[in-house]
């Protein structure tokens, strides 16, 4: 099997896994949440939360599921466009993980926007009063953070050079 096609089914198995962690985290916090409230894991710092999230990050956009949805969809298709060309070299492969991350987060909210019309979250951090979260909304923030600092310590502006479609193919 080319390299190429071993680091597509690498990559594909590990989105699917992430997704399907997320997912069932989902289904427990409905089975032992739903319910029950909330349960204290650490009092007054952290404990699991159902929540019914209807809009985006911080409640922003509520009711827009299929809008929110849409524009997930398209991150999803741009992500895969991008780590389709993603050089097989050893110093992307931290930018696959970042791809991997963001692309699993977003369908795992995707997921939830299409069969309930919300976003369940369950992880809350009651010490900052953070809002209330889920897996992929971490994968997601990870994910952009860690893409951050790779864009402004690690990658050089021509390190995407395999982006430009007006670019010569070499034959690897």
């Amino acid at each position: 099997m080319k390299k190429e096609t071993k680091s597509l089914v690498r990559g594909i198995f590990w989105f699917l896994a992430l997704t399907a962690a997320d997912q069932l985290s989902k289904l427990a916090a409905v089975s032992h949440l739903r319910e029950r409230g909330s349960l204290k894991l650490i009092p007054g710092v952290f404990e699991l939360y159902y929540l019914e999230n209807r809009g985006a990050a911080f409640g922003i956009m509520r009711g827009k599921q299929p809008l929110l949805a849409a524009i997930a969809l398209l991150v999803i298709l741009c992500i895969a466009f991008v780590y389709k060309r993603i050089p097989q070299e050893r110093r992307f492969f931290p930018l696959r993980i970042v791809c991997i991350m963001i692309a699993s987060g977003s369908l795992g909210n995707v997921i939830d926007r299409l069969a309930h019309s919300y976003v369940i979250d369950f992880l809350y951090f009651s010490l900052i009063d953070f809002p209330v979260f889920n897996l992929a909304d971490c994968y997601v923030s990870v994910g952009i953070a860690l893409m951050a600092v790779l864009l402004f310590t690690y990658y050089k502006d021509e390190s995407f050079e395999f982006l430009n479609p007006f670019r010569k193919r070499t034959k690897e």
